[in-house]
């Protein structure tokens, strides 16, 4: 067994599902607590604050999303939603209440473990990444220290990975950065694929600081646009 001091929530309201994701994370050596509703998840994760937040969509009380919501109303915390479900939009939407990734069911408990592992990594870059002095942008300005964003006079609220990518664009304004330099840098993986991944964080920040900040590079990746 690995020793870690990193703690789990597990929401899950299947109790079959729930006992072996807990067991299965508890033997790579995590702290685990369980909850298996929405009001219950919430409780939890206020009570525990866990490192890393592992979330059903469909739950009594509220759903996941509300759960999500509610939680990164609180503090930016990483959450990995499950779902039986794989439209597009469904992801879009749980990316909008601030999940960072998406495990669709049935999963292999091996991947699970492994999702969980490179959102604690991402946590530990992020650490690093806060050192970086605050960028301005034309009307956006990213204070990396205080992981804070500001469009003109807003704010915007972003999801810690949703940071970390706009992070990783604004390092080099108006240069194209790859999707596998985005899944090394944002994600930890490298030489990995995960298309998907990256497009769907992209969007999902396009929606909060605007569609034109953003320039997708067809086959290659994006690149943060400069101010005219």
């Amino acid at each position: 067994m690995r020793s870690t001091s990193r703690r789990v929530l597990v929401v899950e309201d299947d109790p079959v599902i729930n006992q072996a994701v807990s067991d299965r994370l508890e033997s790579e050596g995590y702290d685990v607590v369980r909850a298996w509703d929405g009001p219950g998840a919430v409780a939890a994760d206020a009570e525990h604050r866990p490192d890393v937040v592992v979330l059903d969509v469909m739950l009594p009380g509220y759903d996941g999303h509300e759960v999500c919501r509610r939680i990164q109303a609180a503090r930016p915390v990483p959450v990995l939603m499950l779902t039986a479900r794989t439209d597009e939009a469904d992801v879009l939407v749980g990316l909008g209440v601030g999940a960072d990734d998406y495990l669709t069911k049935p999963f292999r408990m091996r991947e699970l473990v492994a999702r969980v592992g490179v959102l604690l990594r991402r946590v530990a870059r992020a650490t690093e990444l806060a050192g970086r002095q605050a960028l301005e942008l034309g009307d956006l300005r990213v204070d990396a220290p205080a992981r804070r964003v500001w469009c003109g006079a807003e704010e915007v609220r972003l999801t810690p990975t949703e940071f970390d990518l706009l992070l990783c664009l604004a390092a080099t304004p108006g240069a194209v950065v790859t999707r596998d330099k985005l899944l090394a840098d944002v994600w930890g993986w490298d030489g990995a694929t995960g298309t998907r991944t990256v497009d769907s964080h992209v969007k999902g920040l396009r929606a909060k600081v605007g569609a034109d900040l953003i320039r997708t590079v067809h086959g290659v990746g994006y690149a943060l646009e400069l101010p005219a």
